[in-house]
């Protein structure tokens, strides 16, 4: 087999990869030296701006399979018929920490799944709990900004953490998922995920229908606790990403089952509490879940960096059938997600292969910007309409309207007959074990105790009297024995 010559960037090839041309022998680097500029100005750039959220993450190809009808609820194609397969690449990632970060930490965890539909990309972007600590985009900076280095100190600070969910009382139940057992996953592979909002679907004779998405782990949930996951840590840091590279290595090819609950568009309005709250779920016992099929990964990216780094997914990126719902937090989202990958990668990142559409053709009258490859011919025109047989608009909406009333202005979301800020968390501690109680307790208290101002920790025990009294005695108590201490 013919010896590879290593090139430049020019594909010239290189003579000498392990010397510097220098002015006689010892003397001076010399500035003609192409090949030496070139590799060091590209290192310098080699690093792109990490994610300001969800920068640590791993990521696999795979496919989704149609194994129940749910033509009933969405004319999207790819749910079209049972053992329909659409190919898929799913990125995982934990919220808080930089690229730099470790995987088993007490964090919620990114679920975000693409697939590569015939009618173009559709990206399910999610986590692995159902609710979140917000309900309003307006509030989402600042959260972040809580729960990130402090710009004095350098480091995550319990007083900064507590402090915003002390203000922020609808942040109770994702606090109570967070600090409970399945808030630090022993791998990827052993959690679900959420499309955690509502999305709407549209069947073929235009009915509406709300959902939300529940990704089952057919591996079973398996999480660790704080110990374990600190020895890990320690041994590991990159655990979640070598469980992940390994196990479809060897042919363990993890896999979820995808169900949904289905509510008619109708029910909306007079739902006991408002059905668009990310900070709430919809009980089973309302909606029950509706199987749809599976997902399987079973290819490894090639290059994490241009597969998993790459990868931008978009929670506007829908196609017909399925579109998005009043959630507040899904509307910020539907410009916050895109806006930050033409940041980070570009006007021009939906032709990088990880984004670029597979079994469709992206056709539109989008042209140049950096790192542009889509040109067309070169007698296409960049405007529409035209007469030159260019691609023309549907005139099928995507989904079906949604009806919009009133004035202009900042409301806080009219509240239905239950909505409640508290109730759900206290449903979620009555159901755990008494064992999950006494470790969910622990866990806020150990962050909780660090806080040095007193009028914090009480805004904050308030929270947790009001989801359960016994949850409230708990974590007060405990508080305050680890600061006697």
């Amino acid at each position: 087999m013919a010896k590879r010559v290593l090139t430049t960037e020019s594909g010239a090839p290189v003579a000498d990869n392990q010397n510097s041309a220098t002015a006689g022998v010892g003397g001076p680097i010399l500035l003609q030296d192409q090949h030496l500029l070139e590799k060091l100005a590209r290192f310098n750039r080699e690093r792109i701006p990490e994610r300001v959220v969800h920068a640590r993450g791993s990521g696999a190809y795979g496919y989704f399979e149609v194994t129940d009808d749910v033509t009933g609820f969405t004319r999207a194609d790819f749910l079209s018929e049972i053992g329909k397969r659409t190919e898929t690449f799913i990125r995982f990632s934990t919220v808080a920490d930089s690229l730099g970060g470790a995987d088993a930490v007490r964090d919620p965890r990114g679920f975000a799944l693409k697939f590569y539909t015939n009618e173009g990309n559709y990206d399910l972007v999610g986590n692995n709990t159902p609710v979140f600590f917000i309900k309003d985009p307006i509030k989402f900076p600042d959260f972040i900004h809580s729960q990130k280095r402090d710009p004095f100190t350098g480091k995550q600070e319990p007083d900064n953490v507590w402090d915003f969910w002390a203000h922020a009382p609808e942040a109770t139940h994702q606090v109570t998922w967070l600090m409970g057992d399945r808030g630090i996953p022993a791998s990827y592979r052993h959690m679900n995920g959420y499309g955690s909002h509502t999305y709407q679907w549209t069947n073929a004779e235009g009915e509406a229908f709300f959902v939300k998405y529940h990704f089952k782990t057919n591996q079973g949930v398996r999480s660790l606790s704080a110990d374990q996951a600190a020895e890990l840590v320690g041994k590991d840091a990159n655990s979640h990403q070598t469980d992940l590279l390994q196990a479809i290595e060897r042919g363990v090819n993890p896999s979820w089952t995808l169900h949904v609950q289905v509510m008619p568009a109708a029910d909306a309005a007079d739902y006991r509490f408002n059905p668009f709250d990310l900070t709430k779920v919809w009980p089973h016992a309302d909606y029950p879940l509706q199987r749809v099929g599976r997902l399987v990964l079973d290819r490894n990216p090639d290059n994490v960096f241009a597969e998993v780094e790459q990868a931008a997914f978009s929670p506007n990126n829908f196609v017909p059938g399925i579109g998005p719902s009043p959630d507040k937090m899904l509307q910020g989202r539907l410009f916050a997600y895109a806006d930050a990958h033409r940041y980070r990668l570009g006007v021009n990142h939906t032709q990088l292969p990880v984004n670029a559409p597979k079994a469709a053709e992206a056709d539109n009258y989008g042209r140049d910007g950096l790192h542009a490859t889509r040109y067309g011919s070169r007698h296409d025109k960049n405007y529409e309409p035209n007469s030159y047989a260019g691609p023309a608009q549907t005139d099928a909406a995507l989904g079906a309207p949604l009806a919009i009333h009133g004035w202009t202005g900042t409301y806080e979301t009219a509240a239905h007959a239950k909505d409640d800020d508290f109730f759900q968390a206290g449903e979620l501690f009555r159901l755990m074990s008494e064992e999950e109680k006494g470790r969910l307790v622990a866990n806020i208290a150990g962050g909780l105790s660090q806080v040095t101002r007193d009028d914090v920790i009480e805004k904050n025990l308030a929270h947790f009297h009001a989801a359960d009294t016994d949850y409230g005695k708990r974590v007060e108590e405990a508080v305050r024995a680890l600061r006697e201490d």
